[in-house]
């Protein structure tokens, strides 16, 4: 392999945390004052998801990603560089990554219904026609990045979407509280740990199937599932 296609999904990875993050935070909070807030959830979400779907791919092979290889060929050079692959690749599209997963990897898309739903309603705000109400539309992004992105991620590269914040003071507490409150599953950090918000109000809200399901998932990950019954 070339020396510099090596590098194409660390790059890609990289930029793809910097999505979650910022989708992550337009998801779970809002701001009055700021307009286009849950709108930005939903494009920020869909970066971060066509992003690490490409670092998944690549990590098979990173021209998996790029279509029409053969354009790619400069009889005036021995190795592929960066810049080359920039000016002449063009890779697969959002739409176009759950079928390039499965095909590279073997590996289905966790909740196709959540990537549709998340799709079409990126599509729609791109051409300027918001299809949602505001909180629909951060329902459809937490629920893209907790049936789709983090189950992905945590499956290949070990990493928990949670952790991926713009709250750097306090952490993601906040995070995991409204993602429990939705009844959404996460993956969880062997040093899982909250300090700013009680688990157990949150928890004590939500179905008996997800409470056991989420004290399941504690179990499995190492972590204490006390932590979501102390008051």
């Amino acid at each position: 392999m070339h020396n510099e296609l090596k590098r194409i999904p660390s790059r890609i990875l990289d930029v793809a945390k910097g999505a979650l993050t910022r989708a992550n935070h337009h998801a779970v909070f809002y701001d009055q004052y700021s307009s286009g807030w849950p709108e930005t959830a939903v494009l920020s979400a869909a970066t971060a998801g066509e992003l690490f779907l490409k670092a998944i791919v690549a990590k098979e092979h990173p021209l998996l990603i790029f279509k029409d290889l053969y354009q790619l060929d400069d009889a005036s050079q021995n190795e592929l560089r960066i810049d080359q692959i920039i000016e002449r690749g063009k890779t697969y599209g959002f739409e176009h990554m759950p079928k390039l997963l499965w095909v590279t990897t073997g590996d289905r898309i966790p909740n196709n219904t959540s990537f549709e739903k998340l799709r079409l309603a990126r599509n729609s705000i791109q051409h300027f026609c918001s299809p949602e109400t505001e909180a629909g539309l951060q329902s459809l992004a937490r629920e893209f990045i907790y049936k789709n992105i983090d189950p992905l991620i945590n499956r290949h590269f070990g990493i928990c979407a949670i952790e991926y914040h713009e709250d750097h003071d306090i952490g993601y507490d906040y995070v995991v509280d409204c993602i429990i409150r939705n009844e959404l599953l996460f993956s969880i950090p062997k040093n899982f740990s909250i300090s700013e918000v009680d688990l157990s109000e949150s928890f004590n809200g939500t179905s008996k199937k997800y409470q056991q399901q989420l004290k399941q998932k504690f179990i499995e990950s190492g972590a204490d599932p006390k932590i979501l019954s102390k008051s």
